[in-house]
């Protein structure tokens, strides 16, 4: 096959004589080849072939199912799967390189092993017929459940029944939405954890993209900033239908204080909004921030929560949260919001696994509780390193005391380039704040999950690159 360059067979131009249309005088097709197109001269024997680019692409079948438009609407990919692509082109890159993740909140210690082994006996009982069980109640079984509600929500009123079992809290953020349904407006948090924006999109709730001031459509922005304590000026913010609100916050690692969750709680009652409230780092907190919604009066008629064992006990790939809707959480009409849910939950889910479920409940055994704590405080020391570091450089620094998460200011600096910056300098993964939302432009978020000589070794890497 001849190159895109001229395949010259005798030096004369194409003449003038032939139109810009090519008479068929003029030109000769090579059936044998038919990338190549040859010119000549009237009654002249010289000519030129030039190679021409084949234009025939191949047939592709397509279906007649149109997509889903809300799914063109989300921008670029989901950010912690885009942060694993670039991290893989900069290992291509740098093979030899020893990359230390600081970016994704993915644990990374030992699951106790009164946990792992409480699962282990459930697994060796499936082989047996005693021990075998199917299907499961796909809210939960009811010893997890109520141990859940004892351990967790004793003297605020929350019953086992209240309490639905999951594969996880990012799993029922989605099956919150479907409850909810498209037509309702949302409020987030920014920055904020990016799956309550994403889902919003994909549910049709949100309009396009407004890249001028990087916000969706029909999505209420609640900013989040070091000037206002990292909670919103509830008097700017419109009413929306639902609102979403992480306390301890993912990224800002800020967690919400007794009288602005308060605030909160009031500023749903007047508009009549219903709050799903991720508790998903309660265990975190260190002071004495509520670690449940429901620690406020009122808030069983305006909200739900949802939480996780993943960053307690390791549980990020067992895969086992909760969910609480009060039977006092009713919508417009008067129907109780738990009994849509129980709908769904029995139409598209099965259940969270029996075996997890074991982990489960062997987390929440006095001694189960006690290595979970032991586990969280071990990140927390991470944590501590890491706002030290960064402190001592003299940066502004926030976070870390009642979360996993230390969140960094780079005035005038573009989150994502800082992410550059620090992964080619010094191979050491973050995250862009940017990526949770326009509030995160110009920090970046640094996780504490990581084993202790990794992090030790990540902070001294940040110190060279910055001193």
């Amino acid at each position: 096959m001849p190159s895109a360059a001229m395949l010259q067979i005798s030096s004369p131009a194409i003449s003038s004589n032939c139109s810009s249309f090519f008479a068929p005088s003029c030109l000769n097709i090579n059936t044998r080849s038919p990338s190549k197109v040859c010119f000549a001269k009237r009654n002249d024997k010289n000519f030129k072939c030039v190679a021409v680019p084949d234009t025939e692409k191949p047939t592709t079948y397509t279906t007649k199912v149109p997509r889903n438009a809300n799914m063109a609407k989300l921008q670029a990919g989901y950010l912690f799967p885009e942060i694993a692509r670039r991290r893989s082109a900069h290992m291509l890159k740098y093979p030899d390189a020893q990359v230390i993740s600081l970016g994704i909140g993915d644990t990374t210690e030992p699951i106790p092993q009164v946990i792992t082994s409480a699962m282990a006996k459930r697994a060796l009982g499936l082989s047996t017929f005693e021990g075998y069980s199917g299907y499961g109640a796909e809210q939960g079984e009811e010893k997890l459940r109520a141990a859940i509600a004892s351990t967790y929500y004793d003297g605020l009123g929350i019953e086992e029944t209240d309490v639905f079992v999951s594969d996880g809290a990012k799993c029922d953020i989605s099956r919150l939405q479907l409850l909810f349904g498209a037509n309702v407006t949302i409020a987030v948090q920014d920055p904020s954890y990016p799956a309550y924006v994403d889902s919003s999109v994909i549910m049709g709730q949100t309009g396009v993209f407004q890249k001028d001031i990087e916000k969706y459509g029909n999505i209420e922005y609640m900013r989040c900033t070091p000037e206002n304590g990292f909670f919103p000026d509830l008097s700017t913010v419109k009413r929306t239908d639902v609102i979403f609100f992480c306390s301890p916050n993912n990224p800002t690692g800020a967690a919400a204080s007794r009288e602005q969750l308060t605030r909160l709680v009031q500023f749903a009652k007047d508009n009549g909004s219903i709050i799903v409230y991720d508790s998903a780092y309660a265990m975190y907190i260190s002071d004495d921030c509520p670690r449940s919604i429901f620690e406020i009066p009122g808030a069983k008629e305006v909200a739900v929560e949802t939480a996780s064992f993943s960053k307690y006990a390791g549980f990020t790939g067992v895969r086992l949260g909760w969910t609480v809707i009060p039977k006092e959480l009713l919508f417009s009409d008067g129907f109780p919001v738990a009994k849509d849910f129980n709908r769904i939950a029995c139409t598209g889910f099965n259940g969270a696994s029996n075996i997890s479920q074991a982990g489960g409940l062997a987390c929440l055994s006095s001694e189960g509780l006690k290595a979970m704590t032991d586990v969280v405080t071990f990140y927390k020391e991470n944590t501590q390193i890491i706002v030290d570091t960064f402190t001592a450089l003299g940066f502004d620094v926030y976070g870390g005391l009642n979360a996993p998460y230390v969140w960094v200011h780079f005035p005038g600096k573009s989150s994502w380039d800082v992410f550059a910056e620090i992964l080619e300098k010094t191979h050491l993964v973050t995250t862009p704040g940017s990526g949770f939302g326009p509030g995160g432009e110009g920090f970046i978020r640094v996780s504490a999950f990581g084993h202790r000589e990794n992090v030790v070794e990540a902070c001294k890497r940040l110190k060279q690159l910055y001193k």
